[in-house]
């Protein structure tokens, strides 16, 4: 049996800076379900927040990010995040990545979406691309073990601890235990439980074993709606844009954002111009039925070629326009998940042994509302967190049980999907489930859109799963179908978490109560695993110095 001191699922950029910190110090390995050079977080474009600016601090960032997310968030997560950034940036460029530098040689900062201060540094519209391959190049210079293309089917928990966890080999098929001290959970967000996403692949399987193991998964039903997404195949055209002049236009070329956010406009958060997008288009002001208009013709061709390639790049491949001379067409797609396994500020979970960070951990660094730029960050400083804290925890530490038993139910559940006949693949459920997230718990929400959504997705959970390919060699039918399993348990812990939070507030608008209710709801909701589905409980907000207010923009 395979044993590692500590095991790191997930080759991100979180799961990679885990994996640098506890380097030397212990064993440890990385499970990837392709490989780290893939990770999502290359698809991060825009730019990493930090105060670095000798007229910007630290402390402004964080009232910033606590004011754009609501005031949902965790203040000492946000008061970590925001007082590490500067150290992080300095980090990375002593790891090589090549960041934009303005006219004197520093490193160049974009404005970006409701921050007052222009602090996101940025390498052109390819920032997570540079940081990723950077840290990866930096994992394989220490000599990180890292299994490729293994994919990871359940935790190992042995009484009130996690011991390991459940891998299948996708090039044999063969499902095996690796016993661990420690896991940390590096496993990224949950996007494609929706149908419109600009998440290529993560399918929330860390949230959901986690939960399924017996953690607390918080604030499940904060979900970001990024406004800029291609039309069609949902490929985000980063804020990036908008940083550098970009502009929103409905059916007549009205710049409607003056309408919702008159001083910040198309800079206002993020959930702020996805309503505004959703109410253009429902009031019938929209393009193409189901979108706006992203408008870059009045920017110099010299400041698109230079800061934006990639979004010109993919406009022309994936729509056929050419933003210098046409505008795009773009509408509102699921982006972040802001909740997530639920931990401390050190990364710890309600299980013993297991620790988590970057977008499947919900430390409630975001809030309501992620300000783009916070994520990255979040990855390295709350990715270097969990290195920490792991390595603290394993000190005395034994092996645990070799999960015979998780082998066993893994095992059966593939016998059992490949065994149906018949029935309907994992692609045309998770299409259906796609299509009842976008339509019923999307931006806007209610009561009855809910209660349907709830329904049907109880409906899809009865659906039996038939497994066609029988092969044992990347078997990506079953690799689905599993993704699948999970999903559909995140979609659950999503709508009862909406239909239990009775109020508008960031990301999650539900137009039977318009209003944000400090009085009532100002407190995170946790789903914990039943047999009969989510059972709810409540978080306080940890609150330090900002006291809610009103948001303005």
């Amino acid at each position: 049996m395979l044993k590692h001191d500590i095991l790191i699922i997930g080759g991100g950029l979180a799961g990679l800076r885990a994996a640098i910190e506890i380097k030397g110090k212990a064993d440890v390995a990385i499970i990837c379900k392709t490989y780290p050079n893939q990770a999502h977080s290359s698809e991060a474009q825009g730019g990493i927040n930090a105060a670095i600016n000798p007229s910007d601090n630290w402390v402004d960032h964080a009232y910033d990010t606590a004011l754009g997310g609501d005031f949902l968030n965790d203040q000492d997560a946000v008061e970590k995040l925001c007082s590490d950034a500067p150290r992080v940036i300095k980090e990375m460029e002593e790891f090589g990545v090549c960041f934009s530098k303005d006219e004197k040689g520093n490193i160049a900062q974009r404005p970006f979406g409701a921050q007052r201060f222009i602090r996101t540094a940025y390498a052109a519209d390819r920032t997570g691309h540079a940081l990723l391959h950077t840290v990866y190049k930096k994992a394989i210079e220490l000599g990180v073990q890292i299994y490729n293309e293994h994919f990871v089917t359940s935790l190992i928990v042995e009484g009130d601890r996690v011991a390991g966890a459940t891998v299948m080999n996708l090039a044999n098929g063969e499902i095996i235990p690796i016993a661990a001290k420690a896991v940390i959970m590096a496993s990224g967000g949950a996007g494609r439980v929706y149908g419109k996403t600009t998440n290529p692949a993560n399918t929330g399987d860390g949230i959901a074993m986690a939960y399924r193991a017996g953690a607390g998964i918080m604030d499940m039903e904060i979900v970001q709606f990024h406004p800029t997404t291609l039309k069609g195949s949902n490929k985000l055209l980063s804020e990036a844009a908008r940083g550098e002049g970009a502009y929103l236009i409905n059916s007549s070329g009205e710049r409607f954002m003056k309408k919702y956010a008159p001083h910040k406009m198309e800079l206002a958060s993020r959930d702020v111009v996805t309503r505004a997008e959703a109410t253009e288009i429902k009031e019938g002001r929209g393009v193409l039925g189901d979108s706006v208009y992203l408008d870059f013709r009045h920017l110099d061709p010299e400041v698109i070629a230079t800061r934006l390639p990639d979004i010109k790049r993919n406009a022309l491949e994936l729509v056929g326009i050419d933003i210098t001379k046409s505008p795009v067409p773009v509408q509102p797609g699921q982006h972040y998940t802001m909740g997530g396994i639920m931990t401390d500020i050190e990364c710890r979970t309600e299980l013993s042994g297991l620790f988590a960070a970057g977008e499947c951990a919900c430390v409630s660094v975001h809030g309501a509302n992620r300000l783009g730029g916070n994520s990255l960050m979040e990855t390295l400083v709350f990715g270097r967190q969990a290195g920490e804290s792991a390595l603290n925890h394993i000190k005395g530490k034994n092996f645990g049980a070799v999960g015979d038993k998780e082998i066993r139910e893994i095992e059966n559940k593939a016998k059992t999907w490949m065994g149906e006949k018949d029935e309907r693949t994992p692609r045309t459920i998770r299409n259906e489930l796609g299509h009842v997230m976008d339509e019923m718990v999307g931006p806007f929400r209610n009561k009855e859109m809910l209660k349907e959504a709830r329904d049907r997705v109880q409906k899809l959970r009865k659906e039996k799963i038939g497994v066609s390919e029988h092969g044992k060699i990347f078997n990506a039918e079953l690799v689905n179908a599993f993704e699948l399993d999970f999903m559909l348990d995140l979609a659950s812990c999503t709508i009862e978490s909406a239909l239990e939070r009775k109020e508008s507030r960031g990301a999650h608008t539900r137009t039977d109560y318009p209003k944000r209710d400090d009085t009532n709801w100002l407190k995170h909701i946790v789903c914990n695993k039943s047999e009969s589905g989510p059972t709810l409980k409540y978080r306080a907000v940890k609150i330090t110095r900002f006291e809610p207010v009103a948001r303005e923009y």
